[in-house]
């Protein structure tokens, strides 16, 4: 039965994904674990956090953003290996440990490293985020790719776009984890393949590219023709590469120097520089009485042409030197002739100088352009020359084995060598495993003394090398042979020697190790260039030619030498991650499996004792602090800082989140967690611990905006009444709520609403007006028919469009009543909330029909009822009088509803500042801190297409038994006085407003300003009580919270709206309408 990856949507397993889950840890189980995932398209498998990546010669489908989405901020063991989980783990990493990561990639030439690099580079550029700059430098990183392969790859017999340089490039970022800047370091540049080629091999590609993409002017002015006219490309017979489109790959390149901010001047320096290289290649020379002469004076013109030289002084320097010698204290300069060798050596010297020299501008203009004035996080991804045997290995490929070489030796020091010899110093427990430690070799290679190693025997003889010397190599042969000849790897043949590396044995022919090593460009040449009429090509050659050169020169084998330990000590300062690549055939096909090369290849990179090492060892390991640092927020005794012994810390922490005890071991100074799993376990309590304590800011936040916005609506709302209306003493500085019913919890209103609708103001008032496309009146009337007969339900009784409103009556006394004049009939609502909805109204009505809406103040107002009822239509008239107290009297009479209250606040009143922040003691103005947190929606402020006003009757009383007729609102309402009940009963039925709640009365009459808590009563057991309507969550210290259906004592049932009750023994405030009397 096949398996499926859970994670990975319906796609099939294939092998293991971790070898260090396989059952037999064999190099034939490794082997056949591999090939299978190969078959089947896996080409990442895991030994642990080592990332094994296979060359699959063809496009794989799972390099998407889904991929990216998929694999960032996961653990590894969530999803398939893949190689964005390692770079996810590394930008990761940087940015919770603060330490600098690196990628070391290795593996031989065609396994897929170059490619893995660009994976690499092109992840960290998506999840990392930032502005413009931040989008420039990113652009530069990923532009610098085509750039560099353009100049530094080549096609060989192995690899199509073969790495023919070294490259460690930085990616560097802000404390926040933005890439912000990068650095290039480039090794070891293979300048012989500008001059000759192998076969069935080409040179690099920027040649083959200018002369399949240049257009015509440039063709005409570089002098281009096919590539088998020239010298330097035509000795392999290889023009073309499959899959290769050089003409759209020139533009690339083109399109990356402009990214990178090289200026268009010097573009065409570099090109003309490439070209002239070509026509350098085709000066040829014969042999004229032991001298050698230019066989054609003609072809000299063109290069000297493009390289801005005089012909004649070019053919003077290919042909003869400049010799300094001393004689008796004094210097004299000899003009030599060369013979035609040493000429043809001149002439390659030169071309190779100047293509090495603008190379390295390139590398230089790369770095320029990100450059920062300081570093501090960065990730390094290594991508270098794989390790490479060819028919004719020389100088170059003993040069890059070397480097390998020093590479797997980086890789035992910290997997196999570093890693057990830790569990010793901590105390772990631990059986030492076996394993190849390849440093013997590198000391063959690069020891200075007892004994000396090949490079040091090879600076010695270079140092007494002639001008061009005949000879040289084989002295070397019989120095090494006598220096190393003993050594258990290296053999010597007669063309050459041998050297047992960690991926096998390699034959080096001798001939042209001396030459190349030396690698010295004549003062004669230097000063040639120098006389450049382009400014670009003499900044390529800044040497200063009278200085007196006393030091003996640098030669290749010891800059590389020096290149080599100065990256290994950069690499030693990082985190290391590690992708092994593993080339599976020579055909460069997919799907084609060669048993014995895939066997060679994970024997030479000791995946065998990289498994037994890390299935024996632990993933995770910390020093304490470290480690205490990190997840201390996890526990309450850890935060902010453990105050006991830092291991006890740590035990502390392992066991609060219950770790079992095999998945650790505490060392002397540092922690070891074995697997992975345990350790994601700490990261997500430590996230999750961090979101529930961003809420809490976020809440704390969002709550001291909401006030600040409503104290601006408040003042805002007040203009509106300002010098017509005398306000309420209590509800002046009241804050504004907006959904005072909680829709999001009333299911039988929003049916009322389209789904998208959002609520801008919600209430019960003494007529239902709801819902901002316009106001919606809601009603209850009792079911007649059907299984629901009997029940009172929400009925829609009155929807009024924003357009059919012409105007808003109210008079100047501080009463809540107020008309709304529509087309066909009029609307006398009565509402605490009747500021708030106003200014909402006006607002949204100005926002629809673009004219403002006429509000009016006199004390008679007239309205028109509805034609049912009522005698048939016609007008009632509210007369407003003079009264005492603040509590609305309403006397009907006839037509005619006569209303008496007491003075308010003068009419030229304002709202305090003040008042919003009062959460403790007298006043209650903030209501907006609690709207929202029992049953209110979370309304948003931003003014939607389609907005909405709500009001509504108060919340239904669960629990109370039905009427034979629809309840009467108004007789629901808890009276505050016993002759005012009355009064307001005759009222309803004279206006026959809707019904109106138990609670609807009080919060009508409300002044939404809470009163101070009442002093603590001694408890009363048979006291009044009360039982839960609605769930109420206490938002500040004086008021209780309590569940539906919860019964407890009623202290105090303020005529404000909020009471005092006790529960569980706590005695607090809490709002009326939530609760009924029992």
């Amino acid at each position: 039965m096949a398996k499926y990856h859970w994670q990975s949507q319906n796609v099939k397993q294939s092998g293991v994904d971790d070898m260090v889950l396989l059952s037999k840890i064999t190099e034939d189980a490794i082997v056949d674990n591999l090939k299978k995932r190969y078959m089947d398209d896996f080409i990442f498998t895991y030994i642990g956090s080592v990332l094994i990546s296979v060359n699959p010669f063809k496009q794989m489908p799972y390099f998407t953003d889904r991929e990216i989405d998929l694999y960032q901020g996961a653990a590894q063991y969530e999803n398939p290996p893949h190689i964005y989980a390692l770079s996810d783990t590394m930008y990761r990493n940087m940015m919770i440990d603060a330490e600098n990561q690196c990628v070391i990639i290795s593996g031989e030439s065609g396994a897929g490293k170059t490619v893995a690099a660009k994976y690499i580079m092109g992840y960290v550029s998506k999840v990392s985020g930032g502005g413009s700059k931040v989008q420039h430098v990113k652009d530069i990183i990923l532009q610098s790719n085509p750039l560099l392969e353009a100049f530094g790859n080549a096609k060989t017999v192995r690899n199509n776009n073969s790495s023919r340089f070294g490259k460690y490039f930085e990616i560097q970022f802000s404390r926040g984890g933005e890439p912000d800047g990068g650095k290039i370091s480039n090794f070891l540049l293979e300048k012989t393949r500008v001059v000759s080629q192998n076969e069935n091999e080409r040179n690099f590609h920027i040649y083959y590219q200018m002369i399949e993409g240049a257009n015509e002017q440039q063709k005409e002015g570089l002098g281009i023709m096919t590539p088998d006219y020239y010298c330097y490309l035509n000795q392999s017979g290889t023009y073309k590469v499959d899959g290769t489109n050089d003409s759209n790959d020139f533009r690339e390149t083109m399109e990356a120097m402009q990214v990178i901010g090289i200026p268009a001047d010097v573009q065409a320096q570099v090109l003309q520089i490439v070209a002239g290289i070509l026509h350098l290649g085709n000066i040829s020379f014969i042999e004229a009485g032991n001298y050698g002469q230019v066989e054609s004076t003609d072809l000299l013109a063109f290069p000297a042409y493009l390289l801005g030289i005089d012909p004649g002084r070019l053919q003077d320097k290919l042909t003869g030197r400049k010799m300094e010698s001393k004689w008796a204290g004094k210097n004299e300069s000899i003009n030599v002739t060369l013979n035609q060798e040493q000429a043809t050596y001149t002439r390659d010297a030169l071309a190779k100088a100047l293509y090495a020299r603008v190379f390295n501008h390139l590398v230089e203009a790369i770095n320029k352009a990100i450059q920062k004035p300081h570093e501090e996080f960065s990730i390094g991804v290594l991508d270098i020359y794989g390790f490479e045997i060819f028919q004719k290995n020389g100088f170059e490929q003993f040069c890059i084995n070397f480097v390998n070489e020093k590479l797997q030796q980086i890789f035992i020091e910290l997997t196999l060598k570093a890693e057990q010899e830790e569990y010793v110093q901590e105390g772990i427990k631990w059986t030492p495993i076996d394993y190849f430690n390849n440093k013997i070799v590198c000391d063959l290679i690069e020891n200075k003394l007892n004994p000396p190693g090949i490079m040091s025997v090879l600076d010695d003889v270079c140092a007494t090398m002639h001008a061009k010397g005949e000879g040289a190599d084989g002295t070397l042969l019989q120095k090494l042979q006598a220096a190393v000849g003993t050594h258990e790897h290296f053999n010597s043949w007669n063309s050459g020697f041998v050297i047992h590396h960690y991926a096998g044995k390699v034959s080096y022919n001798i001939a042209g190790f001396c030459e190349r090593n030396r690698d010295v460009l004549f003062p004669d040449l230097i000063e040639l260039m120098q006389s450049s009429e382009h400014n670009f090509i003499c900044g390529l050659f800044p040497e200063n030619l009278n200085t007196d050169k006393k030091s003996r020169p640098t030669t290749a084998s010891s800059k590389i030498k020096s290149q080599a330990n100065d990256l290994v000590k950069t690499l030693m300062k990082c985190t290391p991650h590690y992708i092994r690549c593993i080339k599976p055939n020579e055909t460069k096909r997919p799907k084609d499996w060669e048993e014995s090369r895939g066997r060679h290849q994970v024997e030479y990179l000791g995946l065998r004792e990289n498994i037994r090492v890390r299935r024996a060892g632990f993933a995770y390991r910390r020093v304490f602090t470290k480690f205490l640092k990190r997840y201390a927020i996890l526990t309450a005794e850890t935060w902010p800082c453990w105050g006991g012994p830092e291991q006890q810390g740590v035990l502390h922490l392992l066991r609060s989140v219950n770790m079992d005890n095999d998945q650790y071991q505490m060392g002397h100074t540092k922690v070891f967690v074995k697997n992975p799993e345990s350790l994601f376990l700490l990261e997500e309590m430590r996230e999750r611990k961090f979101d529930s304590f961003a809420r809490i800011i976020q809440k704390s936040w969002r709550r001291y905006i909401a006030r600040k916005k409503y104290e601006q609506m408040r003042e805002e709302a007040s203009d509106i009444l300002h010098d017509s209306k005398e306000r309420r003493r209590n509800s002046i500085n009241r804050n504004f709520v907006g959904d005072y019913l909680g829709l999001e919890q009333r299911p039988e209103l929003r049916q009322f609403l389209s789904k998208r609708e959002r609520v801008d103001f919600a209430d019960s008032v003494n007529k239902f007006d709801r819902r901002f496309k316009g106001i919606y009146l809601i009603g209850r009337e009792k079911v007649k028919k059907g299984p629901e007969k009997g029940q009172i339900k929400e009925v829609l009784k009155r929807k009024l469009e924003f357009e059919g409103i012409t105007g808003v009556s109210l008079s100047t006394r501080q009463d809540d009543f107020f008309i709304l004049h529509e087309s066909q009939y009029d609307s006398l609502l009565e509402s605490n909330f009747k500021t708030e909805f106003l200014s909402l109204l006006l607002k949204r009505h100005e926002d629809v029909t673009k004219r403002k809406l006429t509000i009016s103040f006199t004390d008679r107002l007239e309205f028109r009822v509805k034609k049912e009822g009522w005698g048939g239509g016609g007008c009632r008239v509210v007369v407003f009088q003079r009264g005492q107290g603040d509590l609305a009297q309403l006397k009907p009479g006839g037509k005619t509803l006569a209303i008496t209250v007491g003075d308010g606040l003068p009419k030229s009143s304002k709202p305090s500042r003040r008042s919003a922040a009062q959460p403790q003691g007298g006043g209650r103005n903030n209501v907006s801190s609690r709207g929202c947190h029992n049953g209110a929606a979370h309304v948003s402020r931003a003014l939607p297409n389609q907005p909405s006003n709500v009001t509504h009757s108060s919340p239904h009383k669960h629990g109370r038994p039905p009427s034979t007729a629809p309840p009467k609102l108004g007789s629901q309402r808890t009276p505050r006085v016993q002759d005012h009940q009355q009064a307001h009963q005759g009222n309803m039925d004279f206006l026959n407003v809707p019904d109106q709640g138990m609670s609807g009365k009080q919060r009508k009459r409300s002044i939404s300003q809470r009163p101070p808590p009442a002093p603590k009563p001694r408890p009363q057991p048979q006291g009044p009580r009360c039982r839960a309507l609605y769930q109420y969550a206490g938002q500040d210290t004086d008021e209780i919270s309590f569940e539906v259906n919860d019964v407890f004592e009623l202290l105090n049932d303020d005529p404000s709206g909020w009471w005092t009750g006790r529960i569980q023994g706590k005695e607090g405030l809490f709002p009326g309408n939530y609760v009924e009397k029992i």
